[in-house]
Parts: C-alpha cells; structure tokens; sequence
C-alpha cells in the first residue's frame, strides 16, 4: 500500500537557523512525482495478500483482526471485503487503529482508487491516489488482484502536508500538525521522533546551506534517505525521498508559508 507515500509527507525534514530552511513548509500536492514501481495485490479464496508491502502479508478476508509481523506502524491487519473490486483495510498496533485504507477499482477494471485515513498522530491526515493496471490478478480472482503501477496523488488533507522548524544552536526542532517532533542535531547521530508510534529515528546531515540530507531508521533499519534543497529564492524547496525499503523514489515540492 502507499501508505509508504503518507508517511514520508508526514515525516521528519530538516533545517539550519538563519538559513532558507527555517520557517512552516507546505507540500505541494499537484508537484508529487510517485515511483512508477507496481503495488500488487492478490485477493482470493478469502485470502488477501500484500505481496509488495515491507515485508509482504498474506491475512484471511474476514474483516476480523489478522496479526502480521515486521511493521513498525501496525502488528494487525483487518480485511473486509465490501463488494468485488472494493475492499477496506484496517491496521492497528496495540489495538489501536493506526490506518484505513479503503481499495477500489473501476467498472472497467483499469484503475485503482485508493482512499487513506492515517491516525497515527494527534489529528487524522486523509487523501487520495489513483493507480492504474499493468498486469491481471490470478484467473477467478477478486478484481482487486494484479500489479497497479501509482500514477498521481489527488489530495492529502493540509494536517499532512505541513511541517515547521526552528534551528537550535547546534542542530535544529522539527514540529507538524499531527503532533510529531523532533530535537535533533547535526552530528550524524540518530534521534528520535517524539509521538509517532512507529518509533522513528533521524540523522540530520549538512551538505552545504541549501542542501540536507536526512536518514530515517525504524526497527534497526534505514528506511528512507531524503534530500532537501532549498532554491535560491528561498520560497521553494525540492525533496527527494529514497524509500530503502520498497526501492522506490518519490518527489515533491514544498513551498513557504509567509
């Protein structure tokens, strides 16, 4: 699932005091460039896999509360099935609902609607995105089944897509609406994000004035490297996220709030 998407416009970026990065950043949604990477689904017999999910599921169909292992943000996963081509996804960690993901794909089986509700944080964040067929699911399979290649983000709630900073002496505090933050310092050292349930880590690096590189850790492993640059009218900022784990590459732009 993109929820991948979601968690990177929500995640830890970074700043310097006194330079172009300081101040309240809001990513554009119309400037979000996906990885052309297919997501793939498989629902049949009462079984639904996630089979490009980090690390794959396979779960029962029965809208009932299925444990999965290795996921930082969700250790349940809840599959009811509202109809063919239409399924709704419920992750929880703890108990507690953490996404729902509702699946949907069109009467002429090409495209796949994908709505999300993250509550991970102190204020829900909800979008949508859109995917299109490249290849079919298994013969008599649910049309949800295939490989769907992401092609364009149609909204993600302001709750998502705003992020703030203030540099420190030595390093810098990130804030976002959804109630996450930071104290992190330039040294390469990892620290944490407070208030994400998925326990994240940073480690802030300077490459010069205009340009940081940010490495995001969880459950001991690298999961996103992003890249930062602020333009030389200190209004717009372009990032580049390597998703580690799904081997995929987003883009986005950001621009400054007065």
């Amino acid at each position: 699932m993109r929820a991948a998407l979601l968690l990177v416009l929500l995640g830890p970026l970074a700043a310097l005091a006194g330079s172009p990065f300081d101040g309240t950043w809001v990513a554009q949604t119309d400037s979000i460039v996906l990885s052309k990477k297919p997501d793939v689904f498989v629902l049949d017999q009462g079984v639904f896999q996630a089979k490009t999910a980090t690390p794959p599921f396979k779960v029962k169909a029965d809208g009932t509360d299925q444990p999965v292992a290795g996921h930082a943000y969700y250790d349940s996963v809840a599959v009811k099935v509202a109809s063919p081509g239409s399924v709704e996804l419920t992750y929880k960690k703890g108990g507690k609902t953490t996404f729902v993901n509702s699946l949907s794909v069109s009467a002429d089986g090409k495209t796949l609607t994908f709505n999300f509700r993250d509550e991970t944080g102190t204020q829900p964040v909800t979008g949508a995105s859109r995917s299109t067929r490249v290849a079919a699911g298994p013969k008599g399979s649910d049309p949800i089944s295939g490989s769907w290649r992401p092609e364009k983000v149609d909204s993600i709630s302001s709750s998502g897509l705003t992020v703030t900073f203030k540099a420190t002496a030595d390093g810098l505090t990130m804030s976002n609406l959804t109630g996450q933050s930071y104290d992190a310092k330039f040294d390469g050292k990892y620290y944490p994000v407070a208030g994400d349930p998925g326990q994240t880590l940073v480690a802030l690096k300077k490459v010069n004035n205009s340009t940081i590189i940010e490495t995001d850790k969880r459950l001991d492993k690298v999961t996103d490297v992003i890249t930062m640059t602020v333009a030389k009218d200190g209004a717009t900022m372009h990032v580049k996220d390597e998703d580690k784990l799904q081997g995929t590459t987003t883009t986005w732009t950001n621009k400054k709030s007065p």
